[in-house]
């Protein structure tokens, strides 16, 4: 898997600038898109009939959360289109613009109180905005870390997709525990909801500024060639490949979710409080965070084919003995119970790490940012987005442990995908 290239030194400081660049505003699509997840408890009943029972409240919330993801499919055709048609630069900037808008809309939603029936539904239509714009971020972001990274480093660099997705959920998370101690739960609930919002909004504005001096990486000839950002010659001659990236991103996006906003709710119900489990998710992401680029470089020595396998055997293995046994053995104690989310994190970081780069790998630059962005939003709209939902409904059910199982399911699918990978990258192999 090692290239050898030697860069001269302003060569390598503008290609990590332009990492850092296209970063800073995936953090801040991604605080801003987890707000939500972090805040739900707070407005949903600002927001939703007054005569709706709390699990009806909740689930209406989730749902709506669920739906944003549906959006994401939409959003990474238009903005995968923009990515190889007209360039990187010019999708990224327009998605963090669409973000600080839709931002800006959901600080300033009317209550049900204000606007009875309305209410709920202007909810859902703000954040289908939100979904729309991070289901343009992902593709254009991936393909851009994955092109502008100095080669033999492109896992630990293209790693910082990831470092800055969980840093914005991280934030999100500590920004919840943050108003938490400065303000009452009651005070959160009349309006204090709000301001997580307003903030996402001035800081996507900040990101939009940094954006617009990014360098472009899509060749003329890629920007002319008639297929690009097609998605009919994307289905027509890249179908497998296709096929092949929803495969492993479904099982990639729900384990994810599983562990990054289900599991909130999950220590919750093992006894912890929400504040203590509010720390207990904080630092487990920023553990997982902080891990990503180690994971990253792992993959540029033992390849992304081996990562992926690695991922998928060993979380099928270990997710039913931690979540169901080891958690409810430990609930005693929030520190054990911590630990174990780390562990199973770690497992995650070896899909994680490279989630964007093992997919930009699998297509042509001409229709990298539509294929990329597509087929993750796909995979995650299906399966990622709904895992809360999905959870919730087995646990209302009385079946929450099944949930683990459908977890496991998929995991297996992903391991037989991975196995489908090339030893060496398809695409990426020299520089642009």
């Amino acid at each position: 898997m090692n290239e050898t290239h030697t860069y001269q030194p302003h060569e390598k400081r503008n290609r990590v600038m332009a990492i850092v660049g296209a970063a800073s505003g995936n953090l801040v699509e991604w605080f801003d898109f987890y707000i939500y997840a972090s805040f739900a408890i707070y407005f949903q009943h600002a927001l939703t009939a007054p005569d709706m029972s709390e699990s009806a409240k909740a689930i209406y919330v989730w749902g709506v959360f669920a739906a944003s993801f549906f959006m994401r499919p939409i959003g990474s055709w238009l903005f995968g289109w923009v990515g190889d048609k007209y360039g990187r630069k010019r999708s990224m900037i327009i998605s963090i613009a669409l973000m600080a808008f839709s931002s800006f809309l959901f600080a300033a939603l009317p209550t049900y109180e204000q606007a009875g029936m309305l209410a709920p539904f202007l909810l859902l239509a703000v954040r289908l905005l939100q979904g729309l714009s991070v289901g343009g971020e992902y593709g254009t972001v991936a393909t851009y870390m994955s092109e502008v990274a100095l080669k033999g480093q492109r896992g630990f660099y293209s790693s910082f997709q990831y470092v800055t997705l969980a840093g914005g959920q991280l934030l999100a998370s500590a920004l919840g525990v943050l108003m938490l101690a400065l303000m009452s739960k009651e005070q959160l609930m009349n309006g204090g909801w709000r301001i997580p919002f307003v903030i996402g909004g001035v800081v996507a504005i900040l990101s939009f500024y940094v954006r617009r001096h990014l360098k472009e990486t899509l060749s003329a000839d890629d920007s002319k060639n008639e297929e690009s950002g097609s998605l009919k010659a994307l289905f027509k001659n890249h179908w497998k490949t296709f096929l092949l990236v929803v495969g492993y991103t479904s099982a990639g996006s729900l384990t994810f979710y599983m562990l990054t906003v289900y599991a909130k709710t999950y220590i919750t119900n093992l006894g912890f409080g929400d504040r203590v489990s509010g720390y207990m998710m904080t630092i487990a992401l920023f553990v997982f965070m902080c891990a990503q680029p180690l994971f990253g470089m792992l993959s540029d020595r033992i390849g992304r084919r081996a990562s992926m396998m690695w991922f998928s055997a060993s979380s099928a293995i270990f997710v039913y003995p931690v979540m169901v046994i080891a958690m409810h053995y430990f609930s005693y104690s929030a520190v054990i119970v911590t630990l174990l989310l780390i562990f199973l994190m770690m497992l995650l970081s070896f899909y994680t790490s490279i989630s964007g780069l093992v997919k930009a790998e699998m297509f042509p630059p001409h229709i990298r940012a539509l294929g990329v962005g597509f087929a993750y939003a796909v995979g995650n709209a299906i399966f990622g987005g709904s895992a809360p939902a999905v959870a919730l409904q087995f646990k209302s059910m009385g079946h929450e442990n099944t949930f683990f199982i459908y977890v496991i399911i998929m995991l297996v699918i992903c391991f037989f995908c991975s196995m489908q990978l090339p030893k060496q990258p398809k695409y990426l192999h020299h520089d642009h």
